[in-house]
């Protein structure tokens, strides 16, 4: 059975750094693409960055120069390295993966899904 499963959110300071992990398995994730989303309270659920198989990345404009994503294929694992953090990347992030080597960040194209971790920037 396919699984996505996120760890690592938390709260932090604005301006402070957090990494979130995302555990995968059941599927072949080596020829996967694999991406982060996030979505804020009462907001549409946006996509933050993704990753393919031949390592390509891809950042929506908010997370460009401040996060970073990464993939530990021996591990089945996914990271997103955040610094810079704002107020308002406070929100849940959620793993997702796709059978497609391109990088779409529209929530239509993923079809295995994490049930998200918890972040939340405040002073």
């Amino acid at each position: 059975q396919v699984q996505l499963v996120e760890s690592g959110g938390g709260l932090v300071l604005p301006g402070g750094s957090l990494g979130l992990s995302c555990a995968a398995s059941g599927f072949p994730f080596d020829y996967y693409t694999v991406a982060w989303f996030r979505q804020a309270p009462r907001k549409e659920r946006e996509g933050v960055s993704a990753i393919n198989n031949n390592g390509a990345t891809y950042y929506a404009a908010p997370a460009k120069g401040r996060f970073t994503i990464s993939r530990d294929n021996a591990n089945n694992t996914i990271f997103l390295q955040m610094s810079g953090l704002k107020p308002e990347d406070t929100a849940v992030y959620y793993c997702a993966a796709r059978d497609d080597e391109r990088l779409a960040i529209g929530t239509s194209e993923y079809a295995y899904w994490g049930q998200g971790t918890r972040v939340t920037v405040s002073s």
